[in-house]
């Protein structure tokens, strides 16, 4: 994008709005607190692992249960349930790994938490590494609910695992640039097209809260609302309506911009990077998929864990790995360190939605 924050707007960040806290552990056992090193690495994915890991996992449904890239050989790893499976995996390209706990499996123990232990202040998504459902709950979790949580958690075995995180899971607008509507701020995540009308994307919950958006507290406005979903989701898209034709690249925050030129699903295991107008640009590594939030406003599903850092004012702001397109900040717990919790919408579904492209 161009040096004009109108121009560069790309990153999440709602100041204003309502915490809610996530959770994970094993099944029967004690919460197992964040650890206080750093986490480790993730692992660069290429564009033929992208596509590999999309077309597989459409191709394959339930005979697997997720992929994730191998932190020490960077091979992509499909799990299946099947020979015949592992089979194709490696016709494909892929390494295979047998493991016991089905797609569908996992998605039942999911189904049972979403009904029976709906808790603001947790979340859950599915961990391939592992064959479990990584289950948070922050520290607005009172002792009761964590009884509750544990007791439907042990019913469902070792297929879940919990984990107790510091901070209050909250929905943090913020992005790349700052981008400024009915009182909050947040950020814009990436530039995008339909034809020759250019837009941004941000986070829904930031566009639910105002029409008309600017580049700056109280400063013309820039954009007007065409699209917002929030709760279930967390997207949303405004039209520039200031004449301006903004580059599509992202804020790197250190007088230099990372063009954006794809878009694709996250793979767990994999390395990125987090844009937005409060903790700037951090890296993390991707640690689980498919992932439910319960927020106070309602529960968002379909996201994205990392480990990346960010604050309030990050909302809607960009989740890339090189020049590829990930995801649309939503919210976090915040930070401990170097490890932070940051999740995201998957952007190919807000894409997908609205009919537009990255450029």
């Amino acid at each position: 994008m161009r040096r004009t924050l109108r121009a560069r707007i790309c990153l999440p960040a709602l100041l204003a709005l309502t915490a809610v806290g996530l959770g994970s552990a094993t099944a029967g056992a004690a919460e197992h607190p964040v650890p206080a090193a750093g986490p480790a690495p993730g692992v660069a994915a290429t564009a033929v692992q992208y596509a590999q890991h999309s077309s597989l996992e459409r191709a394959l449904g339930d005979r697997t249960a997720g992929s994730y890239l191998d932190a020490a050989s960077g091979e992509l790893v499909v799990t299946v349930t099947d020979a015949e499976a592992a089979e194709q995996v490696r016709a494909a390209g892929a390494r295979a790994e047998l493991v016991s706990r089905s797609a569908a499996q996992l998605r039942s123990a999911i189904a049972t938490l979403q009904a029976k232990a709906r808790i603001t202040g947790t979340s859950w998504g599915i961990d391939p590494r592992t064959n479990q459902v990584a289950v948070e709950a922050d520290s607005s979790v009172s002792a009761r609910d964590m009884v509750r949580l544990r007791t439907v958690a042990a019913a469902l075995g070792d297929s879940v695992r919990i984990t107790r995180v510091p901070g209050v899971f909250t929905e943090e607008v913020a992005g790349g640039d700052a981008i400024y509507g009915g009182g909050y701020r947040c950020s814009a995540a990436f530039n995008v097209s339909k034809g020759t009308t250019r837009y941004f994307l941000t986070a829904g919950h930031c566009t639910n809260s105002a029409s008309s958006w600017s580049a700056t507290s109280g400063g013309p406005s820039i954009g007007t609302r065409e699209g917002t979903s929030f709760p279930t989701n967390d997207y949303g898209i405004v039209r520039y309506t200031d004449g301006s034709a903004p580059a599509g690249n992202v804020n790197l925050y250190n007088g230099g911009y990372q063009d954006i030129s794809s878009a694709a699903d996250a793979i767990v295991g994999q390395s990125l990077r987090k844009s937005g107008s409060t903790t700037k640009v951090t890296s993390g590594t991707v640690t689980a998929v498919n992932v439910t939030v319960n927020y106070s406003a309602g529960p968002v599903y379909n996201l994205v864990r990392t480990t990346a850092c960010s604050a309030g004012g990050d909302s809607g702001g960009a989740h890339f790995a090189g020049s590829t397109a990930l995801g649309i900040h939503s919210g976090s717990s915040g930070c401990t360190g170097t490890s932070g919790s940051a999740l995201h919408q998957p952007v190919r579904e807000a894409l997908s939605a609205y009919g537009v492209a990255v450029y």
